[in-house]
């Protein structure tokens, strides 16, 4: 799943790997469903997009085949110099498969 999201330039599959009703928070704006979290995704307004992971922390979910995940790395997207990033996501196995089913994403920029 993460190496899914993380792996390359390509966004069109991305979407595959998130719930039907999953949630999406990017940058403060909230996207409910697959098809509304692809829309956000595959209209972000760059070409290519590079991933650098610092850490990935991993907690199991108690009572469930779920995990809480937080990512802190940087992405580099087209001739954009690097921006530090944080996410969170819940991934849950469903009907025998993981899926993304909470995200959250904010660029590490401070506005002050």
């Amino acid at each position: 799943g993460i190496n899914a999201e993380y792996g390359g330039p390509e966004r069109a599959g991305v979407v595959n790997i998130y719930h039907p009703q999953a949630c999406m928070t990017f940058e403060g704006q909230k996207f409910e469903g697959q098809q509304a979290i692809g829309t956000k995704l595959l209209g972000l307004p760059f070409k290519v997009v590079k991933h650098v992971l610092t850490t990935v922390d991993i907690q199991l979910i108690p009572g469930q085949e779920a995990y809480l995940l937080m990512v802190i790395g940087q992405l580099k997207t087209d001739d954009d110099p690097p921006h530090g990033f944080s996410q969170v996501f819940t991934i849950f196995k469903i009907n025998g498969q993981h899926v993304i089913v909470n995200d959250v994403f904010r660029l590490a920029l401070h506005n002050g």
